[in-house]
């Protein structure tokens, strides 16, 4: 089939959602690649036509143009697609259902993988897609992949920047017509260094140069655009580091006196805590006022307490305890009398004992004895006790409790 307009259009109204109508429609287009730029236009003027039902199979015929055309590296399609790909897919994505939605999302998350397109077209669909899901009732807002969230769940544009976010979208927004207004004037500026030009009768020189002119003159129109732009997203952000650098100066400012004031709180905690480990306390003694703080007076120390000794006292031999007396050297028991002050005997008995003895030594009846090296006292083994009847004063039950223990001492050994 020759190539036609009615021919291209016949092509897309036939166009269905398999991949086999896809493909074969693409291979008949792409043959025709030299007619790119009106193919495309056919393109775009035949999906505003369409349903929203149907426009998805035109992107998808856009999309297996384009990456059939980079596979085999032929632009041809890819900058005749450029300037409408993004307007074109807005039109498909606005009113569709959310399935479809999310299919025409996956088409721009493939341009985006493979670089179908420049990063300045990219975001400029991006932006676009956004801001239909922005309007749309409940601002739900899609993300590349497919994916969509919320506008709230998404981190909100801070109010200093949206002039910012405008200025750069305006910068965007003209970056790819100014693309393609240039190569369309380098292209045509060439021509006339091509010899058939030059040669060419005078009346077609001058409409070639006056084509010429007319391309230069759009492209000059789409850089001044793009300059405005530039220069507005500049003067956006010139305002936003100015204000920036004051605050950062106020931030500054503050941060030193913060750190004065914390210097002067730990000097004073310093001081405190020197003072508790010096013994100091302020309560019930007088303060007096020092550098904005108070100085106490030292309380003196409690004298340390008397501790008794635990050495315990000297603890004379038994026998001399029990008779009250001393040994000397000789090993004879010398008679101590008792005085005020000297210890009191342990047993009752032992001083009715000493009583009594006391009394017989005072007798001539009496013996002293010798002692042997265990200083136990020997007495006469006679069985008989010294009479103490008599006006001596000591009654028969004394007698015979003194003979009694004169017997037992015997029996003992003592």
């Amino acid at each position: 089939m020759a190539y036609t307009d009615d021919a291209v259009l016949s092509k897309l109204s036939a166009l269905n959602e398999t991949h086999e109508s896809i493909a074969t429609t693409a291979q008949w287009i792409m043959f025709h690649r030299r007619h790119a730029s009106q193919t495309v236009r056919l393109w775009l003027t035949k999906l505003k036509d369409l349903p929203s039902s149907k426009r998805l199979n035109m992107i998808y015929l856009a999309n297996e143009v384009t990456q059939q055309s980079k596979a085999r590296h032929k632009e041809d399609f890819p900058n005749a697609f450029s300037p409408f790909i993004a307007d074109a897919t807005a039109v498909a994505y606005r009113g569709a259902p959310t399935d479809v939605q999310a299919k025409l999302r996956r088409v721009v998350d493939v341009w985006k993988e493979r670089s179908i397109f420049d990063k300045e077209i990219l975001q400029d669909l991006e932006n676009r897609l956004a801001e239909i899901d922005r309007s749309r009732p409940g601002g739900a807002v899609g993300g590349f992949g497919g994916h969509g969230f919320s506008a709230s769940q998404g981190p909100p544009v801070p109010p200093e920047l949206v002039a910012l976010v405008a200025a750069q979208q305006g910068v965007t927004k003209n970056l790819q017509p100014m693309k393609n207004a240039i190569n369309a004037a380098n292209a045509d500026y060439d021509k006339l260094s091509d010899p058939s030009t030059i040669s060419a009768p005078l009346p077609v020189q001058a409409a070639r140069l006056s084509g010429v002119l007319k391309t230069l003159a759009n492209a000059e129109g789409a850089v001044t655009q793009c300059i405005r732009a530039r220069k507005d997203l500049i003067k956006e952000l010139e305002k936003i580091l100015a204000t920036n650098r004051d605050a950062l100066a106020a931030d500054e400012k503050q941060m030193m006196e913060l750190s004065g004031r914390r210097t002067e709180v730990e000097q004073k905690r310093q001081a405190v805590e020197t003072a508790i480990l010096g013994g100091l306390s302020g309560s019930g003694e007088e303060q007096a006022p020092l550098g904005g703080r108070t100085s106490v007076s030292p309380v003196p120390e409690p004298a340390p307490p008397q501790v008794e000794a635990l050495t315990p006292p000297h603890v004379q031999d038994h026998d001399d305890d029990f008779y009250g007396g001393s040994n000397d050297h000789n090993g004879q028991v010398q008679a101590v009398p008792f005085h005020a002050g000297a210890p009191a005997p342990a047993f009752k008995s032992a001083v009715e004992n000493l009583e009594v003895l006391s009394t017989l030594a005072s007798q001539s009846q009496y013996q002293q004895v010798p002692l042997g090296p265990n200083k136990k006292r020997k007495i006469d083994a006679s069985d008989d006790f010294p009479d103490l009847g008599g006006d001596d004063g000591i009654d028969a039950d004394v007698k015979e409790m003194l003979m009694k223990d004169s017997q037992g001492q015997q029996g003992s050994g003592f």
